[in-house]
């Protein structure tokens, strides 16, 4: 029987893999995973290891389409070896493009980082309207650590956080 997990996480990470864990899960002795590519499977070395290791332990190997492996062999297996080797190479590869890429635009004054997610104007205005930083964290839908931080960097006096010690005595 075939069964079909698909999964539409990116292979960078391999927490948050939800299908991944339960095709890993149910392997057994003689099945094969049959992915598309192997950069699909995963692209750090650690993680390829990890994982061709888990389905080796349980009695299964590894079909990789695009490619032409197949880890029932020896040659198979070296061939996983290599490209393993490739597809961390090609991740490397393109974050450090993307480090030079960015510290470039950055000397060019065209980068000025990414998009501004909390709203600094509107925590300034509710607490002007007395509201407390819970209350704003709630209005905003933000993390009260975060309306602390903008109101501590506002010089705000309403940024003063109360410690568990202060808690007690109050």
């Amino acid at each position: 029987m075939n069964t079909i997990f698909e999964e539409k996480t990116t292979g960078t990470k391999r927490d948050g893999r939800t299908e991944l864990q339960k095709v890993l899960s149910v392997l057994g002795e003689g099945d094969a995973l049959v992915v598309t590519r192997l950069d699909r499977l995963g692209r750090s070395m650690r993680d390829l290891a990890n994982i061709a290791h888990e389905i080796e332990q349980a009695g299964a190997h590894l079909k990789v389409i695009e490619q032409s492996v197949d880890t029932s062999t020896a040659a198979g297996r070296a061939f996983y070896g290599m490209l393993a080797v490739f597809a961390a190479f090609e991740t490397d590869v393109r974050r450090e493009r993307q480090l030079e890429g960015i510290a470039m635009a950055k000397r060019q004054g065209v980068y000025k980082g990414g998009k501004a997610r909390l709203d600094r104007p509107r925590v300034q205005e509710l607490s002007s309207q007395g509201l407390g930083p819970a209350a704003i964290a709630r209005e905003l839908g933000m993390a009260r650590s975060s309306v602390y931080r903008l109101l501590e960097q506002a010089g705000s006096s309403r940024a003063t956080r109360i410690g568990p010690e202060r808690r007690r005595a109050a």
